[in-house]
């Protein structure tokens, strides 16, 4: 069984996308399961998360409607407003979904990530984490202290860090990247996502070299059993074709683990931590 753990599906003409415009071409246009399927079949990737590109509501609505129709939808993660009194009520109306798995919080989109220690974000990732709710954190290296703040008010959530929360792959630095992920890495309901890697890399000049770092360092951190593949496309092609990403990841691991102890990294463990209703992903 092998998972895409994280890539996004959109239609420009929904207006939710404010971010994607005309400047970047390459994602300028709509992308649809259909659009997916033939890289998926090639490299036996028989489902994946489809995760929020959007802060609303209506186009998490839009990605679960959109899951009915593809089999290759295993889980969607959407997205609430965690300070809306409406938040506990909107939650509740998304569980009614089979394929509703989590919600992401968008830090990196903060002015002012401080807003993670406030009341009404405590409440709210202390009661998903009563509910035992995956959650995705989008969050850039330099806000990590912040994150490691609200893990210490927040102990039980599960969550899993995306794209190794952006470290600077282009300048190769490490510090104070790698000391605060070992942080993070001390709570064992969170674990990280292996993707987003080539787009923090040169764009032009990458070479396979310049992951192999920060992938062993989160081996080293958290263990084969707490990382999880996702390519995050289209977004990657901005700097790399999905053959490219599952390459990168591969080489990187390659040095440290046999194949077969690649294997979990690329879908088991998403299947696990994402809690996969079984009829949804073939067994």
């Amino acid at each position: 069984m092998r998972i895409d753990a994280h890539q996004h599906y959109w239609k420009i003409d929904r207006n939710d996308y404010g971010w994607i415009t005309p400047e970047i071409p390459v994602l300028f246009r709509d992308y649809l399961p259909s659009d997916l399927e033939p890289q998926l079949q090639k490299h036996g990737i028989s489902h994946t998360i489809v995760v929020q590109a959007a802060p609303t509501v209506e186009e998490t609505e839009y990605i679960l409607e959109l899951s009915k129709h593809a089999d290759s939808i295993a889980g969607v993660i959407g997205w609430l407003d965690l300070e809306s009194p409406l938040f506990k009520t909107q939650y509740r109306q998304l569980c009614d979904h089979p394929k509703f798995t989590g919600i992401r919080v968008m830090i990196q989109e903060m002015d002012n990530s401080g807003i993670l220690l406030s009341t009404p974000y405590i409440e709210a990732l202390s009661y998903l984490a009563e509910e035992d709710l995956p959650v995705d954190l989008l969050v850039l290296a330099d806000q990590l202290p912040q994150l490691i703040a609200l893990l210490e008010r927040v102990p039980g959530l599960r969550g899993v860090i995306d794209h190794l929360a952006k470290p600077p792959i282009a300048s190769g630095r490490l510090e104070p990247w790698r000391s605060h992920m070992a942080e993070i890495a001390q709570h064992p309901g969170i674990h990280c996502k292996l993707s987003g890697m080539v787009t923090e890399a040169d764009p032009q000049g990458w070479t396979h070299e310049d992951f192999t770092v920060y992938v062993h360092e989160m081996l080293d951190l958290f263990g084969p059993e707490r990382l999880l593949f996702g390519s995050d496309w289209p977004v990657c092609l901005q700097a790399a074709t999905y053959d490219e990403v599952i390459d990168v990841l591969r080489i990187a691991l390659q040095d440290r683990l046999s194949p077969q102890e690649m294997e979990p990294i690329f879908g088991a463990n998403a299947a696990r931590f994402y809690k996969l209703n079984s009829q949804y992903i073939g067994g």
